[in-house]
């Protein structure tokens, strides 16, 4: 195990089912889907290199232009128990393979707005079988305007938000707009972690470099003009806001490439590759936690953290030579280094 001074200690696993549109019942891998055994390979080589791993499956629609996973629903309980069936199958599966892997973290579901409004099933079927299935910590992924709606966090170790949050209402925001801009949504996150007195995890959170990263985080930028300073304003007032929170629990970023020269300067996408907020983020994961005293001193520098990714990155990018990846992005993201030993609130 590489012991590491600071930096990136875990890191998110994206794998993807699909169904043709928001109304359809059948959950199917695809030609994009990677191999199991690709999977299986991507996460010995973290563990490998002294890495957590949270293995995060998503579905995504093929033909429903206009819609996203957040709109899948139905109309009449026969179909919504046709889905049920799909998307049990579909997330066991990936449960078995995070138990057989020692995978230490699984999310049940992500950005599943309308589905996870169905209660009985997610605490009878999905949740109840997955913790018989694995004994790591679990989680679910809400939207950032789904959280505070979901009515099984109870029954999970952590609530997860993918933090898209909106933090200005224009394009290419100033820095101190941005850090304004989150004061209201971390009073909101606040006062939801009192009540339901579970750890905060975002399970994902990032940023185009491009002017609509402050303005619309969710939105794809790619084919406009690159702002990667804007990007890394907004990593530094999400990390600045959240550092010290004692409820806070880390951040997948999204997304690292398995390309290690992904990125640049002249890039809008959202990946921090060889942009400035690649070089914040070094800074930052590498400042000394006060209430962490066993954190580990290693001699080694800073950048060695970003060699591991990158040995991770090409790992995967051999993998997909291979025919193992079809899309060439297994979602690598980065986790804030906030972890304690023995951090569990089941």
């Amino acid at each position: 195990m590489i012991m590491k001074k600071c930096g990136v200690e875990s890191v998110a696993i994206i794998v993807t089912w699909y169904q043709d549109r928001y109304n359809s019942t059948e959950i199917r891998e695809t030609f994009r889907t990677p191999s199991d055994s690709s999977v299986r390979h991507v996460i010995r080589k973290a563990h490998e290199y002294g890495m957590k791993v949270m293995l995060k499956p998503h579905i995504d629609l093929i033909s429903d232009e206009g819609c996203n996973r957040s709109d899948i629903g139905f109309n009449t309980s026969d179909k919504w128990d046709s889905w049920f069936a799909s998307y049990m199958s579909f997330i066991t599966h990936y449960t078995r393979m995070a138990r057989d892997e020692d995978v230490e973290f699984f999310c049940v579901g992500t950005e599943l707005t309308f589905a996870s409004r169905q209660e009985n099933f997610w605490r009878d079927s999905v949740i109840r079988e997955v913790r018989k299935l694995f004994k790591g910590q679990i989680t679910y992924a809400a939207n950032w305007d789904e959280y505070k709606d979901v009515k099984f966090w109870d029954l999970l170790d952590y609530v997860g938000i993918d933090a898209y949050f909106p933090l200005a209402q224009k394009s290419n925001a100033t820095s101190d707009e941005i850090v304004s801009g989150w004061k209201n949504w971390l009073a909101e996150i606040e006062a939801f972690q009192r009540k339901i007195k579970k750890p905060v995890i975002f399970t994902e959170s990032g940023y185009c470099s491009a002017g609509t990263a402050s303005s619309k985080p969710w939105e794809d930028a790619l084919k406009t003009m690159p702002n990667t300073s804007l990007q890394k304003e907004c990593y530094k007032a999400l990390i600045e806001t959240f550092w010290d929170k004692p409820w806070f629990f880390g951040i997948y970023w999204w997304a690292w490439n398995t390309y290690p020269q992904s990125g640049g300067e002249n890039n809008s996408s959202f990946t921090p590759q060889n942009k400035p907020a690649m070089e914040y983020l070094k800074t930052a994961y590498c400042r000394p936690l006060a209430r962490k005293p066993t954190f580990i001193s290693y001699s080694e520098p800073a950048l060695e953290n970003q060699e591991l990714i990158d040995k991770l990155s090409v790992e995967a990018a051999n993998r997909e030579a291979r025919g193992g990846f079809g899309t060439g992005n297994i979602g690598f993201t980065g986790e804030l280094a906030r972890r304690k030993s023995g951090f569990d609130h089941r």
